[in-house]
């Protein structure tokens, strides 16, 4: 606990200058017309400018430089997050600007999580129900499925004000907390670190939002945080059922909403407003009291049985359950995947 105590200059750094960074990336993206405009699939009403993420990219990146420089963070994970986040972000920064074709933002990102995988060497064991599963070829492709998928489905839920940033601060929360319960309190100050970066864009992201997060942003914030989750479970196998559980609120969403599309033969990669999230903030008619809600599901419902499995009082895979099957009550009562009436 004391060297989080003794960064947390670090950490008050880290929010201030993504806070900064965000505004002067506001001003340039009225500047030069980087707008997300409104249309019949939008969930905001007004032009907005876009590519705020790109400062939690730049602060975050910044803290783990310095972290392991001082030898506080291990050199291969942050290279890992550094080499993949920068792939990533590149990527959407372009999009943000123009246009990338879906094939090429695909290729970006597997080759963004061969680049994370690489670095991370020996993929963590994966413990279920008691037994532990081996480890095969097949493993490493799941993965890099995997981190793809993470970074895809934060790009699908960045979709009304602050829910990723809320989302992200609040998973990292539970990520420290674990590694903390672990005896590990200098790996903690990786996730805080990224939890300080996006409360700093969050106070320009805060219903109703002065910027957009932005390709860049929330593909950056996919993959660290899938990243990070196979590095809980090279400390400790149950911890990547604890990042899994903390990252439920997302995963169910996107995932029903996607597989419901697929069977009805959409293109997946088009732009809609038919996830869960999308319906609840139409039938409430703002954007805030959604993204509370799912702060309140990350701090009060999932962070409790991500610590429960992490200190080895529950299996990973029966808190994954019990953690999923209210979220997938509660998406299905929101309609996710389902066709949207015009």
């Amino acid at each position: 606990m004391t060297v989080i105590v003794t960064h947390l200059w670090l950490l008050a750094l880290a929010a201030l200058a993504a806070a900064l960074v965000t505004g002067a990336l506001r001003r340039y993206a009225l500047a030069h017309r980087v707008l997300d405009t409104p249309n019949a699939r939008s969930s905001h009403a007004a032009p907005t400018p876009r590519g705020g993420g790109l400062a939690i990219v730049l602060s975050y990146s910044a803290c783990l430089i310095w972290l392991t420089t001082v030898g506080v963070m291990p050199y291969a994970w942050s290279v890992s997050l550094l080499g993949a986040g920068a792939i990533v972000a590149c990527v959407g920064f372009i999009d943000d600007h123009g246009h990338v074709a879906a094939r090429w933002r695909l290729m970006a990102h597997f080759c963004a999580a061969v680049w994370a995988l690489s670095w991370l060497g020996t993929l963590p064991r994966l413990e279920l129900f008691g037994s532990t599963a081996a480890l095969t070829p097949i493993a490493s492709g799941l993965a890099a499925l995997y981190l793809v998928w993470m970074l895809n489905l934060y790009n699908f839920m960045d979709g009304i004000d602050g829910i990723a940033s809320v989302e992200t601060i609040c998973v990292c929360l539970g990520g420290a907390a674990l590694y903390l319960l672990a005896d590990r309190p200098m790996l903690a100050l990786l996730p805080l670190s990224l939890a300080a970066a996006t409360a700093g864009f969050l106070y320009w992201n805060l219903p109703p939002a002065r910027i957009f997060m932005g390709d860049s942003g929330s593909g950056f914030l996919g993959i660290a945080l899938g990243t990070m989750s196979l590095h809980a479970g090279q400390v400790a196998p149950p911890l990547f059922w604890s990042w899994l559980i903390l990252l439920g609120v997302f995963v169910v969403d996107a995932t029903f909403t996607l597989l419901r599309r697929l069977l009805r033969g959409e293109r997946i990669y088009e732009a809609h407003r038919s996830h869960a999230y999308q319906y609840a903030a139409r039938r409430f008619g703002r954007h805030l009291p959604v993204t509370l809600a799912v702060g309140m599901l990350n701090l009060c419902w999932l962070m409790p049985i991500a610590l429960w499995v992490g200190v080895g009082e529950l299996d990973g895979a029966v808190g994954l359950g019990i953690a999923y099957f209210p979220l997938t009550l509660l998406v299905l009562q929101f309609r996710a995947g389902t066709k949207e009436e015009v």
